[in-house]
């Protein structure tokens, strides 16, 4: 991830991971909106959020140009309907390319 860090993008990757099959609910109920609000933002190059062959776990992909579009995706997705929704679901995130 040497690249990431030389050239300023900022990279997350990691798992979203369900207790229950309703946490999972809420993940697919809220997922699509936030999909399509994150990859509509400036700096994000791409974000992916699929869910695995575990149907209580998604995996998550982000790359965004520079820091600062990555703490503006934070800063907006804590104002948002999905965080609200989900917060309580554990993240398990590696972040490549914050100094």
């Amino acid at each position: 991830m040497s690249d990431d860090i030389s050239n300023g993008t900022v990279r997350l990757s990691g798992r979203v991971i369900c207790a229950t099959p309703a946490d999972a609910a809420l993940i697919q109920a809220h997922l699509a909106e936030h999909i399509r609000l994150t990859r509509a933002e400036p700096g994000c190059v791409s974000f992916e959020v699929a869910q695995t062959a575990d149907p209580l776990v998604w995996s998550v992909e982000e790359c965004f140009t520079d820091a600062a579009a990555f703490e503006a995706h934070q800063l907006r997705t804590r104002a948002s309907d999905w965080w609200v929704a989900t917060q309580h679901i554990p993240r398990d995130y590696e972040i490549f390319g914050l100094t």
